[in-house]
């Protein structure tokens, strides 16, 4: 399985290969990802671009936090982001319609 560097370097490779789901977001999305190959990465959106980084460089619109594991498990698709946060592995703070529209621009 690939590592979360390398899963959040190929986010940001899809965005940037599909700007249009970006245009009219301004937002700053900060991940907590906790347990073995955690950390916390921040995704800046603005004008249309979208820039991943390591750590938590500016204060977030919305904060997602859950084990490195799920957060894997959700990219690949194993594990339904809605169910998840119904049954407290994926928590959020901030923003909640930031939140949902995550989801589709990382799809």
């Amino acid at each position: 399985m690939a590592t979360t560097k390398e899963i959040v370097t190929e986010m940001g490779n899809r965005l940037a290969a599909t700007p249009a789901k970006l245009q009219g977001l301004n937002a700053i999305y900060q991940f907590n990802l906790t347990g073995d190959d955690g950390g916390t990465w921040q995704l800046k959106v603005e004008g249309g671009k979208a820039v991943f980084s390591e750590g938590a460089p500016d204060k977030a619109n919305c904060a997602v936090t859950m084990g490195s594991a799920d957060f894997k498990d959700m990219v690949a698709g194993k594990l339904n982001a809605t169910a998840a946060f119904m049954s407290g592995r994926l928590r959020i703070s901030g923003d909640m319609a930031l939140a949902m529209k995550l989801q589709t621009i990382v799809s």
